[in-house]
C-alpha cells in the first residue's frame, strides 16, 4: 500500500512545491512592483537636493519651476521629499481631498525653538490638544460671536490711531504705516487677551515689539538646512537656530511679564473674564486632554500676538502702497465712501457690507500680495496618489499661494492691481475664506488659519478707515518701492512711509 502511494505522494508534493514557489515569486513581483512615478521636478544636487535652487525668494523660484514641471511638483529637499501645489486644482486636491492625510506639520527649528517645541496652535500635532486650543480661540476671540463682542475695542483703538495720524499731519510728519498698524493691532489684541492696552504710548517699546514680530515671521519662513538634513542640524550652518533661540528668550520674557501682571489684577475682572482668564481655567482641568500647561498658554499667546498683528498689517500696507501707485483706485474708493458714509463721521464696521469696491480692493490685495506666500508646511501621514503620481509617506507639502494668485490661466493680467475684477459676474462671489481655491490667502482645510475671520474683518475695517479718513501721498520726490521681503509673512522690503491729510469733518477724529 505504501509503495503504491509513494509515486502519487511525490507527484502531489512536487505540484505543491511548484505552486508554492510560483505563488511566492508572483507575490514578491507584485510587492516589488514599482509604484506610480513621483511628480516631475528638478533633480537638484547630491545631499542637499533642491535646497540651493530656492534662493532668497523661494515662492518666486518655485513659481518659475512650476511653469516647467507642472502644477504638482516633487523636490528632493536634503533627505526629505517635498511636493508643491501651484494651481487651484492642485491645492484643492491636497487641502480638500487629501486634507486628513496632510493634517500635521513637519518638525522644524521654528516649531522647536520659537513655538515652545510645537506646544502652540500653529505647529501642534493634529489631535485633542490642538483641537482644544483651536476651540478656545474660536469661542472666545476669533469666531463670529467673539468678534462681535470685541468690536468696540477695535473702534476705540482705531480712534486712537487716526487721532495720532491727524496730529502727525498737523506737525508735517510722515506716517510709517507698519509701525502704526502694529501698535494699534497689538493694543486691540491686548485688550481682548489681557483687558489692557499693551502699549500706552507709541515709542521704543512698541517699535521693539514690531521688530520682534518681523524677526519671528522672517526667521520662521526661512528654509533651514538642518530641517532637511538632520545630521547637519547641530552645526547650524546658517546661524538660523541661534537667532531663533535668542528671539525666543526675548518673547518668553515679554509673555511671562504679561501673564504675571495679568494674574496680579485678577480681582479687577471678577465676573468679566478676558481671554487669558478663560484659557487659564483649562490649566487646572482634571482631564489630561482638556488640560493646558503654562507652556501651551504662552505658545498660544505668541501665536495670537504675532500672526494677529503681522499678517493683517502687511496686507493693509500693500493695499495702501498699490493705491498710492494707482491714484485712480484711491479716488474711486473715496467716492464710494463719501456716497455711503459721507464726511461727517468715521467709517463703522456696519458700513463694510455697503462698500463693494473697498471689499474688492481687499480681495485684490489678498490675491496679489498674500500675507503668507507659501502656506505653512504640512506632512503626509500615509502614501497617497494625486494626478496619477505617487506621494510617499512623510512627504512635506507646500502650497504656493503667491503663484496661484499670479497664474495667468486663472487671472487675467495677474500682475496688474485691478480691484474691478472682483466686481464682475465671474469673480464677485469668490471669497477668501478657504472654499474658493483661486483665492486662499489663509490656506484651506483643517489647518486653515484660525484667524481667517478676524483677519478679513481687520483688513476691511482698518484699511477702510484709513482710506476714508485721509488723503494719501508719497513724500515729495520719493518713488514707491514695491519689492518684497520673503518670510512667513510677505513684507514690503521698504516699509511704507506716507504723508496724510485729514479729509473728514474735525469732529470725526474726536469720537
Amino acid at each position: 500500500m505504501v509503495e503504491t502511494l509513494t509515486p502519487f505522494l511525490l507527484q502531489e508534493l512536487a505540484a505543491a512545491a511548484a505552486l508554492f514557489f510560483i505563488t511566492r515569486y508572483l507575490l514578491r513581483s507584485l510587492l516589488r512592483k514599482t509604484p506610480k512615478p513621483l511628480p516631475p521636478g528638478p533633480k537638484g544636487y547630491p545631499v542637499v537636493g533642491a535646497l540651493p535652487l530656492l534662493g532668497s525668494m523661494p515662492h518666486v523660484a518655485l513659481a518659475q519651476m512650476a511653469k516647467k514641471y507642472g502644477p504638482v511638483m516633487h523636490l528632493k529637499m536634503g533627505t526629505f521629499d517635498m511636493v508643491v501645489a501651484s494651481t487651484p486644482d492642485a491645492a484643492r486636491a491636497f487641502l480638500k481631498t487629501l486634507d486628513l492625510n496632510f493634517s500635521n506639520r513637519p518638525p522644524n527649528a521654528g516649531a522647536t525653538h520659537i513655538a515652545y517645541n510645537a506646544q502652540d496652535m500653529v505647529f501642534a500635532h493634529y489631535g485633542p490638544k490642538w483641537k482644544l486650543l483651536r476651540k478656545l480661540s474660536n469661542l472666545h476671540m476669533l469666531g463670529g460671536k467673539a468678534l462681535e463682542d470685541w468690536s468696540e475695542v477695535r473702534s476705540v483703538e482705531l480712534g486712537h490711531m487716526i487721532r495720532a495720524m491727524s496730529d502727525s499731519s498737523r506737525r508735517g510728519e510722515r506716517v510709517v504705516v507698519p509701525e502704526m498698524l502694529t501698535y494699534a493691532m497689538a493694543n486691540m489684541i491686548g485688550q481682548v487677551i489681557l483687558s489692557r492696552r499693551v502699549f500706552v504710548t507709541k515709542g521704543d517699546e512698541s517699535n521693539e515689539f514690531k521688530d520682534m514680530v518681523v524677526e519671528l515671521m522672517t526667521s520662521a519662513g526661512l528654509f533651514n538646512i538642518g530641517d532637511f538634513i538632520p545630521p547637519l542640524a547641530w552645526m547650524d550652518l546658517q546661524g538660523i537656530e541661534r537667532g531663533m533661540k535668542k528671539l525666543h528668550r526675548r518673547w518668553d520674557v515679554l509673555l511671562t511679564k504679561m501673564m504675571k501682571e495679568h494674574s496680579a489684577t485678577a480681582h479687577e475682572r471678577r465676573g468679566k473674564p478676558d481671554f487669558l482668564d478663560i484659557v487659564m481655567e483649562n490649566a487646572d482641568s482634571k482631564s489630561d486632554e482638556e488640560k493646558l500647561s503654562v507652556t501651551n498658554i504662552k505658545a498660544l499667546l505668541l501665536n495670537l500676538f504675532t500672526a494677529g498683528t503681522d499678517t493683517s498689517s502687511s496686507v493693509i500696507e500693500w493695499a495702501l502702497a498699490e493705491m498710492l501707485v494707482n491714484p485712480k483706485i484711491l479716488k474711486r474708493a473715496h467716492e464710494e465712501m463719501d456716497q455711503v458714509i459721507g464726511r461727517n463721521r468715521r467709517l463703522e464696521e456696519s458700513d463694510l457690507g455697503k462698500l463693494p469696491y473697498l471689499q474688492a480692493i481687499c480681495k485684490e490685495t489678498f490675491r496679489k500680495h498674500p500675507s503668507t506666500p507659501l502656506n505653512l508646511p504640512r506632512i503626509s501621514t500615509e502614501a497617497c496618489e494625486i494626478n496619477g503620481y505617487y506621494i510617499p509617506p512623510k512627504t512635506r507639502l507646500s502650497v504656493n499661494i503667491w503663484a496661484i494668485g499670479r497664474d495667468p490661466e486663472v487671472w487675467e493680467n495677474p500682475l496688474d492691481f485691478t480691484p474691478e475684477r472682483f466686481l464682475t459676474e465671474k469673480n464677485k462671489k469668490i471669497d477668501p475664506r478657504g472654499n474658493d481655491f483661486e483665492l486662499i490667502p489663509f490656506g484651506a482645510g483643517r489647518r486653515i488659519c484660525a484667524g481667517t475671520r478676524m483677519g478679513i474683518v481687520l483688513v476691511e475695517y482698518i484699511l477702510g478707515t484709513l482710506v476714508h479718513s485721509f488723503d494719501w501721498e508719497l513724500p515729495v520726490g520719493e518713488k514707491m518701492n514695491m519689492d518684497e521681503a520673503f518670510g512667513l509673512a510677505l513684507q514690503k522690503a521698504v516699509p511704507l512711509a506716507a504723508v496724510v491729510r485729514p479729509r473728514l469733518a474735525p469732529g470725526a477724529y474726536v469720537s
